[in-house]
């Protein structure tokens, strides 16, 4: 071995030898290990200089922490789309002895659209090209008609703005209640999403922002225990209240309503304001699996 280039990987499988081949499914407050595990996995040269740009806006480093992610945990990302936390919490899991799942369109579903299909596909390949820096990614069918996830099976699960999806399609009971079954008992449940002024919720949340009241009902129906808030993620610039939704907002940057296509573009619409607002406003909950 070079002693004079160690890379982020390496720092992380060494950190895995000194970590406990059994940790505790939840602890009080990460140890300082996972702390410098979750900090390496964050800055590591594998991750996209666009994605690190990203970091300000969503304080990885600081949510995981607070949420309690420990080494050696068995982890379930939930709808990982583009896989901006993907790039963080496989390679974590694989270097500190823990899994990495994420959910995937259901290849049961008879229904189930060829770009889904396609999407899935390229998501796993594009993960098992690198297993020396990913690991094993494993992925689960998830999905309106999908069967129940493996039960008792994850320590620690992920879900990134995903409620309001849920609820433009009627599922959030439905997916909830997979993910309470799926966590072990006493497995942490780590929540963000873009957060609604407090007040009368829509159903269906066409803008993509939910109230944090509404989030915490939702997860407590389906037998979750809230255990912590967090302002990490909070942006009080944020007035929740734009044309085109949350995606009006960076990343996304919307000028024209999705209804119209999602390339849709409006050169003339002024994002001056929306852009010096920046990402979102956002809840950052920690809920449980009750023993």
């Amino acid at each position: 071995m070079n002693l004079t280039r160690i890379t982020p990987l390496a720092i992380l499988a060494a950190l895995a030898a000194c970590s406990n081949s059994e940790p505790p499914v939840v602890a009080a407050a990460p140890s300082a290990s996972a702390e410098s595990a979750i900090v390496v996995a964050v800055n590591s040269e594998t991750r996209s200089a666009e994605d690190k740009a990203r970091d300000r806006f969503r304080h990885p480093a600081e949510s995981l922490e607070f949420w309690g992610l420990q080494p050696g945990m068995t982890i379930l990302e939930v709808q990982p789309g583009s896989g901006w936390w993907t790039e963080i919490l496989a390679p974590y899991a694989h270097a500190t002895g823990g899994k990495y799942y994420a959910t995937a369109a259901d290849l049961g579903n008879p229904e189930l659209p060829e770009g889904a299909r396609k999407g899935r596909a390229d998501f796993e390949a594009r993960y098992a090209a690198k297993p020396d820096v990913y690991g094993t990614v494993t992925l689960v069918n998830f999905g309106p008609k999908s069967a129940a996830l493996p039960a008792d099976t994850f320590d620690f699960i992920l879900t990134s703005r995903s409620v309001h999806g849920w609820m433009g399609g009627g599922l959030e009971a439905k997916y909830l209640t997979d993910l309470y079954g799926a966590l072990k008992p006493g497995g942490i449940l780590a929540v963000e999403q873009h957060r609604a002024k407090p007040g009368e919720q829509d159903p269906k949340a066409p803008s993509g922002y939910v109230t944090e009241e509404h989030v915490i009902k939702l997860a407590q129906n389906a037998g979750f225990e809230l255990t912590e808030k967090s302002e990490i993620n909070a942006n009080p610039a944020d007035t929740a209240d734009h044309p085109f939704g949350v995606w009006t907002l960076p990343p996304v940057s919307r000028t024209r309503p999705y209804s119209e296509g999602p390339d849709a573009h409006d050169p003339n619409f002024d994002r001056t304001k929306y852009d010096a607002i920046g990402e979102s406003d956002r809840m950052t909950l920690k809920f449980r699996k009750p023993n």
